[in-house]
């Protein structure tokens, strides 16, 4: 540690921008320091990605063995074990973790502090290490990548009960029987399908229209085809009205189209959005705004209201998914440490839910592009209309691309299918490539594979004379 504690960068928050970036200026020769008050790795590689989708994992195996009769083949009776499937999960995340906390702690010039950060003023750091020792320190960049933490609703009789989030839910040793699920995003339907495939009796209650509510209205009605397929009763335009401890577990009181009524079940996963970790900061001490949410406000080149501080990921309200985090380390790097001149501006969004089938989602949506007043050729094609979907019999879902009438290029697709968040990313090198939709349409792809469908698919394309 430097003798006065000043820093060239000092970096708060050990996730998936903060990491790479505290380690790339050490390496060009600033003196770093990166503070951690919990887990290097941040959502990703301990709360998020990692041991969701090991866990995902472990629940499509025991529907494959459900189904194992579909393919000719006779097994016994299937039962899961949610001590195992946990030590699973703990011990790819400990691999994970400990080789981020190696990467750190191997990089010459990288000061890794355990503790809590608060600004004591600007470009001014207070850290109170795990040791209990205080420290101060300053830095001529500061960079916030300090993440973001499940929210609860104001729901009356929430906060007095004992609810699952979704990273408590991953630490259950025996399978709900019968989990509620607030929220009908990304979280909640990946654990409701997780879950009702671990056994449990699964309820998802919804607030909007459709789940799923960045998706056109076909794609979301699809996905909750799939999940009522697989068992999970799901409730549309219901609103939760209180929340109340039972002798089973829970109950919830929603309103519904219907009227009110009350769902017992023996666990409530709340999953209805995400708040900002920066409550502890003293953000204003240091001049950064926030914004109508609470999240850090920055501009298209990640620098907030205060001078030499940015922030990265999840923490400045941007899409909440780790590729997305990554690429605004990207950004601050080409901006600390090379050319300069980059932005945020422009960059895809592409992501996969990891339900299963998966969805896989980039560019415009339909009705977005209606909304832009784009000439747009809408195209669908159903996954049973895919030699290789049935040949491994996977055929739920659909896929659905967007062309631009005129210049003949994507404007977006969803894939619903089988591997769908494979099949869209090549999709989007396409659009990457503006390569128009014709050439994927005559393109010779491997028999049978997946990408083909893209042939068919392009084929429904029909072309305005």
């Amino acid at each position: 540690m430097p003798r006065d504690n000043h820093y060239d960068a000092v970096v708060i928050g050990a996730g998936q921008a903060g990491v790479p970036l505290a380690r790339a200026l050490a390496e060009a020769g600033r003196t770093t320091v990166i503070i951690e008050r919990e887990h290097v790795g941040g959502t990703c590689v301990n709360d998020g990605c990692t041991p969701t989708k090991t866990m995902v994992a472990s629940a499509r195996v025991a529907y494959l063995a459900r189904r194992a009769s579909d393919y000719g083949v006779q097994t016994g009776p299937v039962a899961v074990d949610m001590v195992e499937v946990r030590a699973r999960k703990r011990a790819i995340v400990d691999r994970f973790r400990s080789g981020v906390e190696r990467g750190l702690e191997a990089t010459a010039g990288l000061t890794l502090l355990r503790g809590e950060a608060a600004f004591a003023g600007p470009r001014q750091v207070a850290v109170e290490l795990l040791s209990g020792e205080r420290i101060q320190l300053t830095g001529d960049v500061i960079v916030l990548n300090c993440g973001a933490r499940p929210a609860l609703p104001p729901v009356p009789g929430l906060a007095a009960i004992d609810v699952l989030t979704s990273t408590s839910i991953m630490e259950l040793d025996v399978v709900p029987e019968h989990l509620l699920v607030l929220g009908g995003g990304t979280i909640g339907i990946e654990f409701g399908q997780m879950f009702r495939r671990f056994g449990s009796r699964v309820t998802i209650v919804q607030r909007g229209r459709h789940l799923l509510h960045r998706e056109d209205a076909d794609i979301a009605a699809a996905v909750r085809d799939v999940l009522i397929e697989d068992g999970i009763d799901i409730l549309l335009e219901t609103e939760a009205v209180r929340a109340a401890s039972s002798d089973s577990g829970v109950q919830l009181t929603v309103r519904t189209p219907d009227g009110e009524r009350t769902l017992t079940g023996s666990h409530l996963l709340v999953a209805v959005g995400r708040q900002s970790n920066t409550d502890r900061l003293n953000l204003d001490t240091a001049g950064v705004h926030t914004n109508e949410r609470g999240f850090v406000a920055v501009n298209e080149r990640l620098e907030t209201s205060a001078p030499g501080i940015y922030a990265l990921g999840d923490v400045n309200g941007g899409p909440a998914f780790t590729h997305i985090s990554y690429d605004d380390f990207r950004v601050l790097r080409m901006n600390l440490l090379g050319e300069g001149g980059a932005t945020t501006r422009g960059r895809f969004l592409p992501y996969t839910v990891f339900i299963d089938p998966q969805l896989g989602r980039v560019g415009m949506s339909e009705q977005e592009a209606r909304e832009r007043g784009r000439n747009v050729l809408v195209a669908t094609m159903p996954m049973s209309s895919v030699a290789r979907a049935l040949e491994l019999g996977e055929t739920r879902g659909l896929i659905k691309v967007l062309v631009d009438a005129d210049s003949k290029l994507i404007l977006g697709a969803a894939v619903l299918g089988i591997e769908g968040g494979e099949l869209m990313a090549m999709l989007q090198i396409a659009m990457m490539g503006n390569v128009p939709f014709t050439a994927l349409r005559d393109g010779v792809f491997a028999h049978p594979t997946l990408a083909e469908s893209l042939n068919n698919l392009f084929a429904h394309v029909v072309e305005k004379p």
